[in-house]
């Protein structure tokens, strides 16, 4: 393998992307897809991509690839558009070595113009591997790729370099599931607990999740529990060449049974529904531990005010909160809340502590806002936890 065959093939067209469906977990219908580069030779044999890639990885010769699979997935979708087909979101992988290249996104939008093809049609794949030790320089890259319309993928998460803290300050659009992460099927009891967390979070942070590998109805049958947002692996469909996928696309069948979505839903599921409900309803939403004398807002989302830290003292939150109010209501709010008067309120029985106050907001306008703790047992200690949910009442 030399750099000149790899040009020859992409000048002859041997380089050719294939493209694996990516299928909504629920509906099993085609929602996206992927496209992976394959070396078709001339008598249709196929080199596979580790033969050619890591060596292209090493001289730079990967940069060329890559666009090159960029303009080849354009032309696709230039020609879905103009036979009025459906057109699907393609992710397309970009490598490492795009991070210090200065025109990158310009190069994007060049391509992208050139075939009419929208910008939210095209997603940046780049693996996480790739960004360790380029932190801040990816996390520029990243903003600017997304300004420019285009999203962002962070691929093989859970591969043996994942930190949550690099998760959460990357501004991506998506979090690929890594298939080592379902490697004992889904039966085994703390592979579930961990895939259980990852889709949380991601939820949590607004990030739409895609389990790769995924072979067996087991491995999918779980991941439907866990507010999966989309399937990729053989159990659906391996990658296929250009016309094969241009098929599914104009047929796109379900590919999972009818299954009720209730009988297939577990608690963490459930609750991930429930609490979409609750940030919906309520803009400010804090967990305190009364005990321990702290506090973290849950959510905290067009409220009156936005004033408080995040997370701290429960004590100097009741003080913040106080000093926002009306000076008729300051005494109200702040008996109703202080701290030893809720705990006195818990050891009475008490299942919860209501007030409606008028509130300063950031506008410099009062408005009438219902706070209510609820009193709620942490089934692994005896402190005394608190919920507390907030909203503006309109008048």
């Amino acid at each position: 393998m030399n750099e000149k065959e790899i040009l020859n093939a992409i000048r002859d067209g041997e380089l050719q992307p294939f493209y694996q469906p990516q299928y909504d977990a629920v509906t099993g219908k085609i929602v996206s897809a992927e496209a992976l580069v394959r070396w078709v030779m001339p008598d249709g044999g196929l080199i596979p991509p580790f033969f050619f890639i890591p060596f292209s990885e090493e001289n730079g010769l990967v940069i060329e690839i890559d666009w090159y699979m960029t303009r080849k997935v354009c032309e696709m979708l230039a020609m879905q558009k103009y036979r009025h087909e459906k057109q699907f979101p393609v992710s397309v992988n970009f490598s490492r070595h795009h991070i210090s290249e200065a025109d990158f996104v310009e190069k994007l939008i060049s391509i992208t113009d050139e075939f009419s093809v929208p910008h939210e049609l095209i997603e940046v794949e780049i693996t996480e591997s790739a960004m360790v030790n380029e932190e801040e320089k990816i996390l520029d890259w990243i903003k600017a790729v997304r300004e420019a319309g285009f999203s962002v993928a962070i691929d093989d998460f859970g591969s043996g370099l994942s930190s949550l803290q690099f998760v959460k300050d990357m501004p991506a659009d998506v979090l690929k599931i890594d298939k080592s992460l379902l490697s004992h099927n889904c039966e085994n009891e703390k592979e579930r607990i961990v895939l259980e967390s990852i889709f949380y979070f991601a939820n949590r942070l607004n990030l739409t999740t895609v389990a790769e590998g995924v072979e067996t109805k087991e491995q999918l049958a779980f991941l439907k529990t866990c507010d999966c947002n989309k399937i990729q692996g053989y159990l659906f469909s391996k990658p296929v060449p250009e016309d094969v996928y241009l098929e599914l696309c104009r047929i796109n069948p379900a590919t999972t049974d009818d299954t009720d979505i209730l009988k297939i839903q577990n608690p963490t599921s459930t609750a991930n529904l429930l609490m979409h409900v609750i940030f919906r309803r309520y803009p400010l939403v804090i967990f305190s531990n009364l005990t321990r004398n702290t506090y973290y807002m849950m959510v905290y989302e067009n409220f009156t005010t936005t004033g408080c830290a995040s997370t701290g003292v429960f004590d100097e939150l009741i003080l913040s909160g106080t000093a926002s109010m009306h000076d008729e209501d300051k005494d109200i709010f702040f008996n109703a809340f202080k701290r030893e008067n809720l705990l006195n309120a818990y050891d009475r029985g008490e299942t919860q502590v209501r007030t409606v106050t008028r509130q300063l907001g950031d506008d410099g306008i009062y408005r009438r806002v219902e706070t209510t703790d609820y009193f709620v047992k942490s089934p692994s200690s005896d402190d005394v936890l608190v919920i507390t949910l907030c909203e503006n009442i309109r008048d």
